[in-house]
Formats: structure tokens, C-alpha cells, sequence
């Protein structure tokens, strides 16, 4: 068995594999994918649709697990985790930003970001402050009261990193972050990002089909047919 990696190690895969059952056939998804990602690293994770990059955001996020190898999350094997575990983990050390947003239309974008942190059982008025500190962050605190309906498709997109890095993160994971947003939103974000990870030191794992996003992160893992290709910089 692998030794854990050492404490300035978020992540450490080793010959991740993932497998699916698809009638009479067996799917291989990821097959012996292996690298590090080490704190306060900006990484973009790319390749063509079909190269394992949903199943790898998946498995990284603990919302799915691997089929063989190993995952260390925060120095953890994360498929010795039990399901209260995960969750917790989730809740506590991965934010999310999803391409569709997913935010709660009748509510106000403050109380969008707060969100998260009602699961924790942080008090009313605490969370609301945290909320407004993080939409301080992605500089959107002037619209904390609306809803995402009247709010661009930009703006709805940073009130979702805002309630990414409300509970403070270890990993902020993004999925297509730029892909439901016109050039100039997409360009704000990705500029954002950047300045996340340098300022707050958080680490930005950005799943993506844009270039120009991926050109900016320092360090690229390529993915074809489920293999790692390429770790480096651009």
C-alpha cells in the first residue's frame, strides 16, 4: 500500500481507475491516472468531450469513487471514508462551481451563498455576514439583495464562486466555469479566479473546454480516452 502524501499535498492520485457496467460491456472512464496537486496550485484539467474529465471532477469532488488505485484527500484515502465522512468533507473542504450555476431563483444572492453554511449550523446572523464577506471577494457585495433572475449571467456566475468559498475551502473544483457565459463574463471569471488563488491562496481546479482559461492556470493535466497525457505548464 502507498504511503500518504506529505501535509503540502492536497491531492494524490495514484492509478486512478473507474469502470462502469453498461449492459454486457464494462466502460473504462479513467485508466491508471496518476498526479499531485499540491496547495495553493491553479490547475486546468482539458481534453476532448468523452476523455474522462466529468468522471475525473467527480471522483476528485468525492462525488464518486474510484474503481482501483488510490485517492488522498487532505492526506485521507478517500474510499476508506464513510458516507457521513464524505459529506462532511464536501460540505467543509471542496466549494463547487458548476457551469449551470444552480442557484435558488426566489432568493436573494446573499442568502444564495449563506446557503452552505446552514448545513453546518452557523447561526442566522453569522452567515449572512460570512455571505456579504464572500460577495466582497468576487466584488458583487452591491448585489446582495437581488435575485439571480435579475442578475447577468456573469454576476449569477460569481454569486455562485462567492457560495463556493463561503465555508472557507481547501479546494475550490470548477466545472466549465466560463461555459454558459459571453466572452467578456467568461473573461471576468477566469480573470477572477486568478486573483482568488494569489490573494486567498485558495486551491482552483478548473475543469474546461476554454483555452483561454487554461492558458492562465499554471499547470495543465490533459486527458484522451482516460489517460493523462500531458502535466505541466502550458
Amino acid at each position: 500500500m502507498a504511503a500518504p502524501p506529505g501535509d503540502d499535498v492536497l491531492i494524490a492520485a495514484r492509478g486512478l481507475k473507474r469502470r462502469f457496467s453498461m449492459g454486457s460491456a464494462d466502460v473504462t472512464a479513467l485508466d491508471g491516472v496518476s498526479f499531485e496537486i499540491r496547495r495553493g496550485e491553479y490547475v486546468a484539467i482539458t481534453g476532448p468531450s468523452g476523455s474522462g474529465k466529468s468522471t475525473l471532477l467527480h471522483v476528485l469532488g468525492c462525488l464518486d469513487t474510484h474503481t482501483e488505485g488510490s485517492y488522498h484527500f487532505e492526506g485521507a484515502e478517500v474510499r476508506t471514508l464513510e458516507d457521513a465522512d464524505l459529506a462532511r468533507l464536501r460540505n467543509r473542504s471542496i466549494g463547487f462551481v458548476f457551469q449551470a450555476f444552480h442557484l435558488l431563483a426566489r432568493t436573494s444572492a446573499l442568502d444564495n451563498v449563506a446557503l452552505p453554511l446552514s448545513y453546518r449550523g452557523v447561526p442566522r446572523a453569522e452567515r449572512r455576514g460570512l455571505a456579504l464577506r464572500a460577495l466582497q471577494q468576487v466584488e458583487l457585495a452591491h448585489r446582495g439583495e437581488h435575485t439571480p433572475d435579475t442578475l447577468s449571467g456573469g454576476e449569477r456566475q460569481r454569486v455562485a464562486i462567492a457560495r463556493a468559498l463561503v465555508g472557507r475551502p481547501s479546494l475550490l473544483l470548477c466545472d466549465e466555469p466560463t461555459g454558459n457565459l459571453d466572452q467578456r463574463a467568461g473573461a471576468d471569471v477566469t480573470r477572477l479566479f486568478e486573483r482568488l488563488n494569489e490573494l486567498l491562496g485558495v486551491t482552483v481546479v478548473v475543469v474546461t473546454h476554454d483555452r483561454s482559461l487554461a492558458r492562465r492556470a499554471s499547470r495543465v493535466l490533459r486527458l484522451i480516452d482516460g489517460r493523462l497525457v500531458q502535466d505541466g505548464a502550458q
